[in-house]
């Protein structure tokens, strides 16, 4: 009897763990076969607008996708390139306008929410200007494409034989938060290369390994 009794106490602590430990197993992602993860960023970017819309092309921002293993995340001091001037939409911007002259002043300053998370993370004010009573911090977004550490991949390579970027990464024009949108598996990666070593790429022939040394080193 005492037998039994240890055996179901066991049994009820093993399901109890089981259930506590639940909402973290869920939150558990295996790097690079997670099809269909779009986690959300500290910053709303939408890729539908810039890359879509503005057709803002993809190596404006990711400017290391032709020279490097990485394609690299933009400073935030790329995006003020654009949003040092464009700080809220149209419509704000001229509501505000129009405000300002019912009320005979001055029109203020207009910065939507998420430009102005961007201007926080620069330790920038209403007027884009330094403001040295904001403490600067870097904006941590989270990475969605993600390799195992035993697989070797760089951009430079595929970038520069003319693989679209949409190949592996789908429409992210149309995407307003990105997600990934291939499994990135082993076999994913071989079948491409073995179709464009028959096919080519962009009407060009090419020689893509196949061998396991090839991203396996």
């Amino acid at each position: 009897m005492s037998s039994r009794i240890l055996t179901t106490v066991l049994a009820i602590g093993v399901l109890y763990a089981l259930l506590t430990l639940l909402p973290d197993l869920r939150a558990v992602r295996l790097q690079g076969v997670d099809e269909g993860y779009n986690p959300e960023q500290p910053i709303a970017f939408s890729h539908r607008l810039h890359a879509g819309e503005l057709q803002v092309d993809c190596r404006y921002c990711h400017s290391q996708v032709e020279t490097g293993r990485f394609a690299g995340v933009p400073a935030a001091d790329v995006c003020m390139n654009c949003h040092r001037f464009v700080s809220a939409t149209f419509g704000a911007v001229r509501a505000e306008y129009d405000r300002a002259e019912e009320e005979d002043r001055d029109p203020r300053p207009v910065v939507s929410g998420e430009i102005r998370k961007l201007y926080n993370a620069l330790g920038l004010d209403s007027t884009a200007t330094p403001d040295s009573s904001l403490e600067r911090e870097p904006i941590r977004w989270t990475r969605i494409h993600t390799l195992p550490d035993f697989v070797y991949f760089e951009h430079r390579a595929h970038v520069n034989a003319g693989v679209d970027c949409a190949t592996c990464h789908g429409p992210v024009e149309t995407m307003e938060r990105v997600r990934q949108s291939s499994t990135l598996m082993m076999g994913w990666c071989v079948n491409c290369h073995r179709q464009v070593n028959e096919t080519g790429v962009a009407g060009v022939a090419v020689n893509a390994p196949d061998d396991c040394s090839a991203c396996h080193y």
